[in-house]
């Protein structure tokens, strides 16, 4: 028989849905004794809905297809939100299938009974499905409103007994993403801004491909203009093949400071800038006030920033230029503690070409972002776009089941990688190729920095207290073991060198805790 919940799996599977994160209940086990009925559909377990979300938002960033979720009731949603609010940001394409109450028991509110509905909303597209016949069409609509433009959250809410009862025949339509041209005015405009002078270009989205950013090189040669990169986009190609761009940075003094000259600043694929945080004194918006802005290729509108920069060139008639290969000096190790600056230089001289590089690392990966990764071998870098802290681990794990011909490095701070660590089992369950580095300052040091940024020079014990990851010391190498991953603990340059060295000689997970002194 051909129930609701076989309707909604063959409908997504012929609409690309290829890959399901799954941590299932009580009310989605229709759903799960329909998957050995789609021999297509990949099914991964994960031990916390924060790994299911994380890890659907890796594989989809990668891929550019939707991956799927199939979650318990409004609990274990919540459980996966702050992964889908980064997803959200990240305009990344992720069907959710969440299992509700069978219709005629949601009046007697029983104990997991919540407003689905409302969580769902903040996140993204929400449908409830309201009976068996409307399966189909359901799993359709969700894939073609994750796949946007520009690609978003969507979310299905799907009482039991619609799973169970009979359902329609599933549709075969396979929609795909579809990015739209800018206008031809907004290129002029863009054009016309940057060659007055002091104009700036802020990259963003499918911008920070290798066309996309090897056309903004030609811009800027063209008009003089200031490049910057959005701090923390979604997926960026980096190495020492592609043109060097900074980061807008972090803090909100230093953007200020970045953009302090500009007069007119063009946006490709990115948003209007603003700090993360207020601060007293501190303006949010990172603008100078009177400087024009201008959307060269508005993101959340799904057009495609790569082409609307070539358009600029073409409307520059902006001439070729050679991006010069730049070298890696070849790392010595010397016995010493490791350091961030040290750790960094290390990883950027052993990174595979070609690698997946997801960047967690917090204060450690800010020295990354900005000395070494340009350095690197060609690979692709993957950021925590919402800042909700949890992505890394599951976003590699995903990365890795979309990309199996390509080593992932979980370049992951000890504080945030807490947060998700049952993905280590989910990447021996399904033996990823992924290096997970810890870098290991033992503090949630960017909350010292904000102490310190708000006057705070000598904290009180408790203040202390809660920056502190000691007593006590958290053992990474043991926490790996025991999830079936293959671990270790380094403190120093050589011991680091061979231990990435060993991984990536190998197939499947392992861990390096990387103690920073």
């Amino acid at each position: 028989m051909k129930t609701g919940a076989f309707s909604l799996v063959q409908t997504a599977l012929n609409a690309g849905v290829e890959i399901c994160f799954a941590n299932a209940g009580t009310t989605e086990m229709p759903i799960v004794a329909t998957l050995d009925r789609a021999p297509g559909l990949r099914v991964v377990l994960g031990l916390f809905e924060g790994v299911c979300t994380g890890a659907a938002d890796g594989w989809a960033r990668m891929t550019g297809r939707p991956a799927a979720t199939l979650l318990h009731l409004g609990p274990g949603f919540a459980n996966g939100i702050a992964n889908l609010h980064n997803a959200r940001r990240a305009r990344t394409p992720i069907v959710n299938w969440i299992g509700d109450h069978a219709t005629r028991h949601l009046a007697f509110d029983a104990p997991l009974t919540s407003d689905i509905a409302a969580l769902t909303g903040c996140v993204g597209w929400t449908h409830a499905v309201k009976s068996a016949d409307d399966m189909a069409e359901a799993s359709l609509a969700a894939v073609e409103a994750a796949l946007g433009p520009p690609g978003r959250v969507a979310s299905l809410i799907i009482p039991a007994n619609c799973q169970w009862e009979p359902g329609p025949e599933p549709l075969s339509a396979t929609p795909s993403p579809a990015l739209r041209e800018t206008r031809g005015s907004a290129v002029q405009e863009a054009g016309r801004l940057l060659c007055k002078g002091r104009g700036g270009l802020l990259l963003g989205g499918n911008a920070l491909t290798g066309p996309g950013l090897r056309a903004a090189a030609r811009v800027a040669a063209a008009t003089g203009c200031g490049v910057w990169i959005e701090t923390f986009p979604p997926r960026q190609e980096c190495g020492r093949h592609m043109p060097l761009f900074p980061a807008l940075p972090y803090f909100p003094e230093q953007a200020i400071e970045a953009l302090a000259n500009v007069a007119s600043l063009v946006l490709a694929g990115a948003r209007d800038p603003v700090a993360f945080f207020a601060y007293p004194d501190q303006p949010s918006r990172l603008l100078p006030d009177g400087a024009a802005l201008h959307t060269l290729a508005d993101p959340d509108a799904g057009v495609d920033a790569a082409l609307a920069l070539e358009a600029l060139v073409q409307e520059l008639d902006a001439p070729a230029i050679v991006t010069p290969q730049r070298t890696m000096p070849a790392f010595q190790p010397s016995g010493r503690p490791l350091t961030p600056d040290t750790l960094c230089q290390a990883m950027a001289a052993f990174t595979p070409e070609n690698a997946i590089v997801v960047n967690e690392a917090v204060t450690t990966g800010l020295t990354w972002n900005a000395v070494h990764s340009s350095n690197a071998a060609p690979h692709t870098m993957l950021f925590i776009t919402g800042g909700a802290i949890g992505q890394g681990l599951p976003n590699a794990l995903g990365a890795a089941l979309a990309c199996p011909d390509r080593r992932v490095i979980a370049f992951q701070a000890d504080g945030s990688g807490l947060y998700t660590l049952q993905a280590l089992w989910s990447m021996a369950r399904e033996n990823a190729d992924v290096t997970v580095v810890v870098c290991s300052n033992r503090h949630y040091r960017i909350l010292q920095v904000e102490l310190q940024r708000t006057g705070v020079t000598d904290p009180g014990l408790k203040a202390q207290a809660l920056t502190d990851l000691t007593r006590p010391v958290i053992d990474w190498a043991a926490l790996a073991k025991g999830f079936g991953v293959p671990g270790c603990s380094v403190q120093t340059e050589d011991e680091f060198a061979n231990a990435l060295r060993r991984s990536f000689a190998e197939r499947g997970p392992s861990l390096i805790e990387a103690v920073l002194d």
